[in-house]
């Protein structure tokens, strides 16, 4: 581009399409990789799905107007971290895997030709494998990055040709120059390298690239001299850079981009010039065009879509609508979606092919061999036209794989002389649905753990759905509650103008707490201090100072008991529980002197929860390391439960009472039973990561719900069996990358765990199952700006009238809302009794403290929540069935035109009245002449 010439380029404009055109069915993974999670050929579309090791597969293009069917390419037996496609053979498929395996696979020419596993396996490698890229012009060479090296292959010798060590610190992105004679490479040590691999495994030069060790990309521009890198600045901006390796001790231009957290996906087209980027987790799409002999990076445009971002690819250029000036295409990966982004030169003739637009561009024939390329050629990969009438017809076959098909037609692998099709056959079965043919564990939320032992191997194959007659065969199980939706209730519910809260409660706390009556906010202010606020009064609060509890230390967590509505403990850093009562009518003065004082604990408290069966019985856990049991009645430790090494993150009584169990930071979870024995009845190994968990019993007290992190940060919930701790997780789910631990609340009555942070804006809604695949995933509900805390009320408030199953305040900045969740139902005059069991009546004890450590067990009544003027929905009249098809007698007594118009004129002046009545202005009376003047 010069300097004074403008670019044919700067009217580009990005076209989303709507929802019809998406690629919808799908279940995307949320992993934690370096890896763009989706990639495309001209033939196939691959991207991560939710299953661990699993890829989902589908058409690039759908042919004669029809519907692309999802399938899934079981690979390995952990996460595949990252894939790509072979720049010649369409067909050919390499993944790679934190088991430290590199697969590649022939995918077949349609999804009924199910492969028997993968082609050559590459590996172990001494570590997962954190990044693959093919040979830009050599057939049979791939590199992939694991931790600290990376190895470049000759995958039809299955051997090694060198392997890169130079890096002090784990890679982040790896990057072949077009012309496929360097490599480069960006590090977490901050460093970016270029490397000749044919001439040593040293890197030939290195500079400082970004000032943050965050996830950093490296692109090389064409075969140009000149590259891009996309980091993080110290300030944490993000940021791009372009290099020319001749003068690499410092970049020619550096733009700020901004200041959002999420690693950035690159994608650069060197015949356009086009740099698309993305942020992982965000819905907006950059677009810039580069010039590096200026040097310039210009903002073309930007999109905004409607879902956020978990994966980025480009369609291959011979893949594209050169006559509908489409010059680039982005496949942005959802969580329910693969949205094609088309971007478009808007010119006045669209029946024309438009060769500035479309320069000759690379073509698909391998230049040379693996050996041809490591003994010193250099050849480059000739170009090709994409005018219709003169693109390529010949399809390349790489010889790493035979093909399966082709040995069926006793055919050695060769260049072929026509064009390879790609057309996918419908059999009778699949003509009959509609939609995708997508597997269980794209379509739901399933088990990282089971889903794959019980059914598919590390190296099975395809497993797509052989029919479509059966919608549950398809999406596998189903949520009663997936259509469940969450709404913020009338303003007038809200409680506004709060003030001077304190947003920096402890990470094992909720933030406040609420029963029916009262919410309690702990406030900024020194020493300690509580709001206590009626939520039968809601409405915006004075300007003035409220009264409120003066608890004297910072409060570290607090509880309402469930028994006593009017009680409320507080857990302070000066590692006593005070007991607090509230009158009747809620606070009318400051309370400076609590109920009781319960001290026994060195040092500070983590968190405190009441016993859900028996009254004045209170556990607390703290940072010396115990968990002790208090009889309020009394003021005294009645138990002292030891065996923890490391911090306490979370504890939760079962259901039932009996037992207690705790998750820590040394990344263990232990099941106690008080009156036992002190120490734990049973251990098992819990998330990984250390910055935070909570826990929850689940489907009657039989399993244990842990939300947590994994090693890379990424935020996942876990599913034990209470019984069998030490077997680990019979699933995990991955969910998306944050840094506030999950909370989650679970609602017995429905089997549905609401899991959100604090700071987020999304609440996560599924049921869980003690069957596979365990998590249904129910639509989520999304605030328009972050919550400070979600706490749930009890079953009691919510209007069974409105279907409505849980209800929730939302702490804002400034405000408290009720958020309804609610299933929607066409008979709602009757009352849902497959929604609403006889729900638990939770605020009657259901024996006393004395009775529970003398050991005596005993269940709370339960109690139907129908109103005595409905009907249950189970008992409503069955309706006949709507005739589908109009009987042919009434198409035989259809009026003749003339009948029709006859009746509709008739229609039309009865409704004028008779034109003989008086008009309404007739009646008036008017005014005298001599009032006029």
């Amino acid at each position: 581009m010069s300097r004074f010439k403008a670019s044919k380029f700067r009217h580009t404009e990005a076209r989303p399409p709507r929802r019809e055109a998406w690629i919808g069915g799908i279940r995307a993974g949320s992993v934690t990789s370096y890896g763009n999670n989706v990639k495309a050929s001209c033939c196939w579309i691959a991207f991560n799905a939710e299953a661990s090791g699993v890829l989902g597969i589908v058409p690039l293009e759908c042919e004669d107007g029809g519907k692309r069917t999802v399938s899934q390419l079981c690979c390995h037996s952990d996460v595949v971290t990252d894939f790509d496609f072979s720049p010649f053979d369409q067909l050919l498929l390499a993944t790679g895997s934190a088991d430290e395996t590199v697969k590649v696979w022939r995918l077949p020419q349609s999804s009924q030709d199910i492969p028997r596993g993968a082609g050559l396996t590459l590996g172990p490698g001494g570590g997962p494998v954190d990044m693959l890229q093919f040979h830009p012009t050599a057939d049979g060479i791939l590199a992939s990055g694991t931790g600290k090296r990376v190895t470049i292959w000759d995958m039809e010798q299955q051997q090694p040709l060198t392997v890169l060590d130079s890096h002090r610190d784990q890679l982040q992105s790896l990057a072949w120059k077009r012309d496929g004679s360097l490599l480069g490479t960006s590090c977490k040590d901050k460093k970016l390298r270029i490397f000749d691999p044919r001439v040593s495994p040293a890197a030939s030069q290195s500079v400082l690239g970004h000032e943050n060790n965050k996830d950093s990309r490296l692109l090389w521009i064409g075969s140009s001299d000149c590259l891009i890198s996309i980091g993080f600045s110290q300030m944490r901006e993000r940021e791009v850079k372009l290099w020319d390796m001749r003068r690499f001790s410092g970049a020619m231009l550096t733009m700020a981009l901004d200041t959002s957290p999420g690693a950035a996906i690159s994608l650069y087209d060197a015949d356009t010039g086009l740099l698309v980027m993305a942020g992982k987790g965000e819905n907006l799409l950059y677009c810039f065009e580069v010039a590096p002999t200026q040097p310039a990076l210009t903002q073309v445009t930007q999109c905004r879509t409607e879902g956020s971002t978990r994966g980025l690819a480009t369609v291959p250029r011979l893949a594209l609508d050169v006559m509908a000036c489409e010059v680039l295409r982005v496949l942005q990966l959802t969580d329910t979606a693969l949205v094609p982004v088309s971007y478009v030169v808007p010119r006045k003739s669209v029946q024309d092919f438009h060769e500035d637009l479309f320069p000759d561009c690379t073509g698909m024939l391998p230049a040379t061999g693996a050996q041809a390329w490591w003994a010193g050629d250099s050849q480059q990969v000739g170009r090709v036209s994409l005018h219709p009438a003169r693109r390529p017809t010949e399809t390349f076959t790489s010889p790493i794989i035979a093909c399966t098909w082709l040995q069926a037609a006793n055919t050695s692998p060769t260049i072929g002389t026509g064009p390879t099709s790609t057309d996918t056959d419908t059999n009778a079965d699949q003509s009959e649905g509609s939609g995708y043919s997508s597997p269980s564990s794209l379509a739901s939320p399933g088990s990282a753990t089971t889903s794959l032992s019980a059914s598919t191997g590390p190296s099975s194959g395809f497993a797509s759905s052989p029919s479509q007659k059966s919608l549950q065969s398809i999406l596998g199980p189903s949520s009663r509650f997936r259509h469940a939706q969450g709404r913020v209730l009338h303003r007038d519910t809200h409680l506004t103008n709060l003030r001077g809260l304190s947003l920096t409660t402890p990470g094992e706390c909720d933030g406040f707490c609420a029963n029916h009556q009262f919410v309690a906010l702990p406030l900024l202010s020194a020493g300690g201090q509580i709001a206590i606020l009626e939520l039968s009064k809601p409405g915006r609060l004075p300007d003035t100072a409220i009264p409120s509890i003066q608890n004297s230390v910072a409060v570290t967590d607090l509880f309402w008991d469930p028994f006593d509505p009017q009680r409320l403990a507080v857990a302070g850093e000066d590692a006593k529980i005070r007991l607090w009562r509230i009158p009747q009518g809620g606070l009318q003065e400051t309370l400076q002197e609590p109920e009781a004082v319960l001290q026994g604990h060195t040092e500070k408290i983590y968190s405190i929860r009441f016993h859900p069966m028996a009254s004045d019985l209170l556990v607390s856990s703290s940072y010396d390391m115990t968990v002790r049991i208090w009889e309020l009645s009394t003021g005294r430790e009645a138990l002292c439960l030891q065996g923890h090494t490391d911090q306490i993150f979370s504890l939760a009584w079962s259901p039932d009472g009996k037992k207690l169990a705790t998750v820590s930071k040394d990344g263990r979870l232990r099941l106690y039973e008080p009156r036992r024995s002190p120490l734990p009845q049973q251990e098992g190994p819990g998330p990984e990561g250390a910055r935070g968990a909570r826990l929850v019993w689940v489907c009657g007290g039989d399993y244990l719900l842990v939300s947590g992190f994994d090693s890379r940060s990424e935020r996942r919930i876990l599913l034990y069996q209470a019984q069998a701790l030490p077997k680990g997780p019979l699933s995990v789910l991955g969910l998306d990358v944050a840094p506030s631990t999950l909370l989650p609340f679970y609602d017995e009555d429905t089997s549905v765990v609401f899991l959100t942070g604090k700071g987020d804006t999304r609440v996560f809604l599924y049921e869980v199952t003690p069957e596979p695949p365990y998590f249904l995933e129910c639509n989520s509900f999304t605030s328009s700006e972050p919550h400070k805390g979600f706490i749930f009320l009890p079953k009691t408030v919510c209007e069974v009238r409105e279907v409505e199953f849980a209800r929730a305040l939302r702490l804002g900045q400034s405000t408290l809302e009720p958020v309804a969740f609610h299933v929607p139902r066409v008979k709602k005059d009757y009352f849902q009794d497959d929604i609403y069991p006889p729900t638990r009546v939770w605020w009657e004890p259901a024996l006393s403290a004395s009775a529970w450590l003398s050991g005596e067990d005993r269940q709370q009544r339960r109690a139907s929540l129908q109103p005595t003027d409905m009907t249950p929905v189970s008992q409503a009249p069955k309706e006949a069935p709507a005739r589908k098809f109009v009987p042919a007698a009434v198409y035989l007594e259809e009026k003749s035109d003339e009948q029709k118009k006859e009746e509709l004129l008739s229609a039309m002046v009865a409704r004028l009245g008779n034109r003989e009545d008086p008009l309404p202005q007739d009646s008036f009376e008017g005014v005298d002449e001599d009032e006029w003047d």
